[in-house]
């Protein structure tokens, strides 16, 4: 299904974007759960209609797998993703703020993936709170998918958290675009680095496959258009 603008007439405002923002993030960890994780990993969504910055899908990795009481031990499906558009030099702090998250059986973040609110983008220390938030997942070496479909606002994240980080106009996308999609997979080995996908959207147009990884070595094809549909199906949308 093309992308549809959830910000202005005909959807907005018969058609409410906080309920299909919860449908979408639902879309997206039940793909993760179904599909395409292996078994000692699984997605949870949040979804939380106040201005405080939540994460939308997050994926972890569980240490106590079991069926019937035994251990699984089955392979991931590999997949390669495609060679990054950009490798950004970076270097990871030693102390940064730390985020915990509860699980049972001591599980430990390994993703996150942000569907941009209109909240995110309405002025500048919001902006500045989910730009903070996602270094912070990066420095941690957390991967991260950011999908910004928000018509209604024009700040690019994206180079917002380029410049957050200092790393150069080189990293930013050209053009300034105000809807985006964007995949990083930071590495933590001799060079510190984060690899980073980049895909510019348009209402009318298909949404992209993008990496989600869930470390250095394995990462799985988040299929935003699968996801997408669903939710669009699940909320009867034309």
């Amino acid at each position: 299904m093309p992308l549809l603008d959830h910000f202005h007439a005909p959807l907005a405002p018969r058609r409410h974007w906080d309920s299909f923002h919860a449908t979408w993030v639902g879309a997206i960890a039940d793909l993760l759960n179904n599909k395409l994780l292996p078994p000692d990993y699984f997605a949870e969504e949040t979804t939380q209609a106040t201005r405080h910055v939540e994460i939308d899908v997050a994926t972890f990795k569980d240490g106590d797998a079991t069926a019937n009481g035994a251990r699984v031990a089955v392979a991931p499906r590999l997949w390669s993703p495609p060679a990054p558009a950009l490798v950004m030099p970076s270097v990871f702090p030693v102390d940064f703020e730390v985020r915990v998250f509860a699980s049972e059986g001591g599980a430990t973040l390994v993703a996150a993936i942000e569907v941009v609110s209109p909240a995110n983008k309405d002025r500048p220390e919001t902006r500045r709170a989910f730009v903070a938030k996602c270094a912070n997942y990066l420095y941690q070496t957390v991967s991260l998918v950011v999908i910004d479909i928000v018509t209604a606002r024009q700040s690019n994240l994206h180079n917002e958290l380029i410049r957050f980080l200092q790393a150069g106009e080189s990293f930013e996308m050209p053009g300034n675009p105000g809807l985006y999609a964007v995949a990083y997979r930071p590495i933590k080995r001799e060079n510190e680095q984060i690899e980073i996908w980049p895909v510019s959207l348009s209402v009318a147009q298909s949404l992209p496959v993008l990496p989600l990884a869930l470390n250095a070595d394995l990462s799985l094809p988040l299929d935003l258009e699968l996801t997408y549909t669903d939710a669009c199906q699940r909320r009867r949308l034309p």
